[in-house]
C-alpha cells in the first residue's frame, strides 16, 4: 500500500499535467479552430438543405456548383475584373470620406459655434437612407465611377466624424494644462496630446467604415453601372444565375472582412504604447 499510493500520485499528476497541457492549447489555438469548423458546419448544412429540398441551381445551388462557378469566372477574369472597379471605387470613397471627416470633426470639436450651427444638420443628413441619395448623385454626376466614389464617401463621412469629435473631447484637460506649462506649440499639442487621445477611438470608426465603404460601392453599381461587382450581381439575377450570385456575394464578404482585418493590425501597430 505504501508503495503503490505514490505510483497512483504519479500516475494522477501526469494525467493531470496532460490535462494542464491540453487545455493551454486549446485556449492558444481555440479562435483558430473555430473559423473553419463554422464554415465546415456552414457548408455542410447548406448541403443536406439543398438536398433535402431537392432545390434547383437557379433558386438555392449547391456549395460545389458555387465553387465550381468561382473557378470558372476567376479563370476566364471576369471576377477580377469587376472586383477591380469596386476596389478602386472603395479605396477612393474611404480615401475622400476620411480626409473630409477628420478634418471636420476636428473643426467641430474645437468650435463650440460651429458645432452648434452643423452639428444638426449632419444628424439630419444620416436620417436620409443612403439608397434614396444614390439616384440624385448618378443623375448629378454621371453613371462613372465619381458617383459611386462620393457614395462611398457620403456612407463613411459620418461614423469617422463622430469618432473623430468624441476622441478629441475625452482628451483630459489636465494634459492640456501640462502641455501648456511645457510651452507646446499648437502643433505640438496636436501630433502629441490630440492623435494618440484620439486614435483608439477614431480607429474604431474607422473599423465601421471600412465594412461600410463596401455597402456604399455597391449600393451605386446597383443604381447605374456598367461594371463593378454590384453590376456582376444584377448582371446574373437577370440570367438566373444564382451561383453567381454567391459568388459575388462572398467575394464582397471578403473584401470587407480583409479591410476590417486591415484596420484590426493597423490598430495593434499604432497603439501598441496603450500596452
Amino acid at each position: 500500500m505504501e508503495q503503490t499510493l505514490p505510483q497512483s500520485r504519479k500516475i494522477s499528476a501526469k494525467q493531470t499535467s496532460r490535462r494542464a497541457r491540453w487545455y493551454r492549447w486549446w485556449r492558444a489555438y481555440y479562435d483558430l479552430l473555430l473559423i473553419p469548423l463554422a464554415m465546415v458546419v456552414f457548408l455542410s448544412v447548406w448541403h443536406l438543405v439543398v438536398i433535402i429540398g431537392e432545390y434547383p441551381s437557379f433558386i438555392l445551388p449547391a456549395p460545389l456548383e458555387v465553387v465550381a462557378s468561382f473557378g470558372k469566372h476567376i479563370g476566364n477574369g471576369t471576377l477580377w475584373k469587376h472586383t477591380q472597379v469596386t476596389l478602386t471605387e472603395i479605396f477612393a470613397g474611404l480615401g475622400v470620406g476620411l480626409t473630409l471627416a477628420t478634418v471636420l470633426g476636428y473643426a467641430l470639436a474645437k468650435n463650440r459655434l460651429l458645432n452648434r450651427l452643423l452639428a444638426p444638420y449632419i444628424v439630419a443628413s444620416q436620417s436620409v437612407p443612403i439608397v434614396a441619395v444614390a439616384p440624385l448623385l448618378v443623375i448629378w454626376f454621371g453613371a462613372g465611377q465619381l458617383s459611386k466614389v462620393l457614395i462611398c464617401a457620403l456612407i463613411v463621412f459620418f461614423p469617422v466624424l463622430v469618432n473623430t469629435v468624441v476622441g478629441l473631447r475625452s482628451v483630459d484637460e489636465g494634459l492640456y494644462d501640462l502641455m501648456r506649462s511645457l510651452r507646446a506649440t499648437r502643433w505640438q499639442m496636436f501630433c502629441h496630446l490630440e492623435v494618440p487621445a484620439a486614435l483608439p477611438v477614431l480607429l474604431g470608426g474607422l473599423k465601421i467604415s471600412a465594412t461600410l465603404s463596401v455597402i456604399g460601392a455597391v449600393v451605386g453599381e446597383f443604381v447605374a453601372a456598367s461594371e463593378g461587382l454590384g453590376f456582376l450581381i444584377n448582371q446574373a439575377r437577370g440570367l438566373f444565375n444564382t451561383p453567381l450570385v454567391f459568388v459575388t456575394i462572398f467575394t464582397l464578404v471578403l473584401i470587407a472582412l480583409t479591410l476590417y482585418g486591415f484596420v484590426s493590425l493597423l490598430e495593434a501597430r499604432l497603439l501598441r504604447w496603450r500596452a
